[in-house]
């Protein structure tokens, strides 16, 4: 980028705080960062915390800013938009939408039109600095402001561009959705453990670190699933037995008809939040 970019943060929850602090660990300057809220209490907690400026004004936070992050719950997004929108329409910023289901399109009409927007579909690993981000850019959306938006998701993890703004359903479904998926692992793991007589913070321990470590074997392997499940067992051995009972109770089928209600569910909301003008 030929410049800092100042970016305003229209919200500063759970979300909005990862998101700042990856851009301070990315280098990213304090001065240039802006966020609101309504309760100036947790906006002075975040001011002190990350040293960025505050204020309590929406409209005055977004007429700081070359990039405005839409950092609020979908259910507000609606009001929020409009509220800014006379401010949005005069500066003319990338537009930075984070809440699930409300599509580019939407979101430009309530920001009053012809505004360059970017849809993000975060997940909740970014708050340790492991997230994984879908994202996909309007028509209007110069590859500039795709890179700045980039450089920002990056720094708390990794960030994928999809070219259909409908595959963001597919994401969700999988990364946005996808940690409750191995927690329920996590907790079954867990629990059979301790019924077996396992101690219950030995268990808990030996099933984070196992998931964490097959995690980073398969980033770093270039073999795929398939054949890492293969290294791990052995003819007849115990993995073997373990792999195929779940194969015979068909946790395949189980975990694509999870994922697909996911989808179905993504879509429904979308219809849903659209439909509430």
């Amino acid at each position: 980028m030929s410049k800092s970019p100042t970016i305003s943060f229209i919200g500063a929850g759970n979300m909005a705080s990862a998101i700042i602090g990856g851009m301070l660990d990315s280098g990213f300057k304090a001065s240039n960062i802006w966020a609101s809220a309504p309760n100036d209490d947790h906006l002075q907690s975040i001011r002190k915390r990350f040293g960025i400026s505050v204020t309590t004004d929406n409209r005055y936070c977004a007429q700081q800013a070359d990039m405005v992050v839409l950092a609020v719950k979908p259910q507000a997004m609606a009001d929020v938009c409009r509220d800014i929108a006379p401010v949005a329409q005069n500066t003319r910023p990338l537009m930075v939408s984070i809440a699930a289901g409300l599509g580019t399109d939407t979101l430009d009409e309530w920001l009053g039109g012809g505004l360059p927007v970017v849809r993000v579909m975060p997940n909740t690993p970014s708050l340790v600095g492991k997230g994984s981000a879908g994202l996909f850019a309007s028509k209007s959306v110069s590859d500039s402001q795709k890179t700045m938006v980039q450089s920002v998701f990056e720094g708390i993890g990794i960030a994928v561009w999809v070219d259909d703004e409908a595959l963001l359903h597919g994401v969700t479904a999988l990364s946005g959705s996808g940690p409750a998926y191995f927690f329920l692992m996590l907790e079954a793991l867990e629990t059979a453990a301790t019924e077996a007589g396992v101690n219950a913070e030995t268990a808990r321990k030996l099933a984070i670190q196992t998931m964490a470590g097959a995690a980073e074997m398969a980033a770093k392997s270039n073999e795929d699933p398939a054949q890492l499940k293969k290294n791990v067992m052995s003819p007849n051995g115990v993995t073997e037995q373990a792999i195929h009972t779940f194969e015979d109770g068909g946790m395949r089928s189980l975990v694509k008809k999870a994922y697909n209600s996911a989808y179905k569910r993504s879509e429904e909301m979308a219809k849903e939040l659209a439909g509430k003008k």
